[in-house]
């Protein structure tokens, strides 16, 4: 009966731990950008893609000002594309996708630059172990030797790339890059990510 009965607790408790996983985790949509980099130069074609779960008011994409017009679900399905054919130094900012009952997608900061240098990095967050590539681009030329920085601190001298083998939250920081007689890029998060594990001990 003890077998029984803890058998019994212990259903319960996996059927409440899936519930709450549920709730922690709504069916939210998936946020991307195309080109895959938080940096655009002025005047360059960005495309957002929604891909979420059937919502009665279908998907929009938004930034921290308003809700971008051209970027309006109509047919109401679960899928919205738009593309901004020009961007200016005014489109930078925060963009998320966002349902009509409120739910909201990840968060991607863009950042439009009149510059002649930019920085691509990841887009989402990174987890702890995986590489990360960081390169440094300019508009009208290539090989050059790039200066990296940290946090504003001087880290690497290299043609154009630096990778980092083995991301750890130690990596995780401001990241800019400039170029002999080009300047330099605006600054990008490098967000990292550990893996967590939750213990649920039963009484």
């Amino acid at each position: 009966m003890e077998v029984t009965a803890f058998s019994i607790r212990l259903l319960n408790v996996l059927m409440l731990l899936v519930a709450h996983v549920q709730q922690s985790y709504p069916q939210t949509s998936d946020f991307r950008i195309v080109p895959t980099r938080l940096q655009l130069f002025e005047y360059e074609s960005v495309q957002f893609t929604c891909e979420g779960f059937n919502v009665p008011a279908g998907w929009k994409v938004r930034n921290f000002k308003e809700f971008v017009p051209k970027c309006s679900n109509g047919t109401l399905t679960s899928t919205v594309k738009c593309t901004i054919d020009y961007a200016f130094t005014s489109d930078s900012g925060e963009y998320w996708c966002e349902g009509g009952g409120g739910e909201r997608s990840n968060t991607v900061n863009i950042t439009v630059t009149a510059g002649s240098v930019i920085l691509e990095s990841p887009v989402l967050p990174v987890m702890e172990g995986d590489a990360v590539s960081l390169s440094c681009r300019v508009k009208t030329s290539s090989n050059l030797t790039a200066y990296f920085y940290k946090d504003g601190i001087h880290i690497k001298t290299s043609s154009t790339e630096h990778i980092i083998h083995s991301v750890s939250k130690s990596d995780e920081g401001l990241y800019k890059c400039s170029m002999s007689g080009f300047g330099e890029s605006p600054e990008s998060w490098l967000a990292v990510r550990g893996e967590t594990l939750q213990c649920l001990r039963l009484k």
